[in-house]
């Protein structure tokens, strides 16, 4: 039986006016992930995959971070520049394609990842995937009128825990 709290996101995910709630959504998730040592995060109390993505600036070097929902696909975490449905890519997803070596935070555990900006056909069939997994994708696109740049990020030196 499915998670009715992720069922709710999935539906709430779908609703334009959620999007003008992102900066006070993004300022509370920061804070829980934050004070629980990245542990918990609102799209984690929902019942969905969260991380803390920590790319580095691609003009100053310094550290970036940001919490994404993200889509697990094996080993791999799938994320996606929506940048809640704005005209402009996210800084991560371009700190990324200056440097694809990249941390994130998941259930209070960092892992070392490698990003891979998919392209093509393997976009394409991602994207789909993607849609199922959080239908809200395609109002968000719609608003942006933009193409979601997709990266896998593959960890090296060990897969984290994904149980609980």
């Amino acid at each position: 039986m499915p998670n009715p709290l992720s069922v709710l996101a999935r539906a709430l995910g779908t609703q334009r006016w959620l999007m003008k709630l992102a900066k006070g959504i993004v300022w509370a998730d920061t804070r829980l992930h934050r004070l629980s040592k990245g542990r918990v995060s609102l799209v984690t109390i929902a019942g969905l995959p969260s991380l803390r993505l920590t790319t580095r600036g691609r003009k100053t070097g310094v550290p970036r971070a940001t919490n994404l929902l993200y889509y697990p696909d094996g080993a791999d975490f799938v994320v996606t520049g929506s940048n809640w449905g704005r005209e402009h890519h996210p800084a991560w997803t371009l700190n990324l394609r200056a440097c694809a070596e990249a941390t994130v935070l998941v259930r209070g555990r960092e892992v070392p990842v490698r990003a891979r900006e998919l392209t093509g056909e393997d976009r394409d069939r991602m994207w789909r995937r993607l849609l199922e997994f959080w239908p809200g994708y395609a109002m968000e696109r719609d608003e942006a009128g933009r193409e979601f740049p997709i990266f896998v990020l593959t960890p090296h030196g060990g897969t984290p825990d994904r149980s609980g």
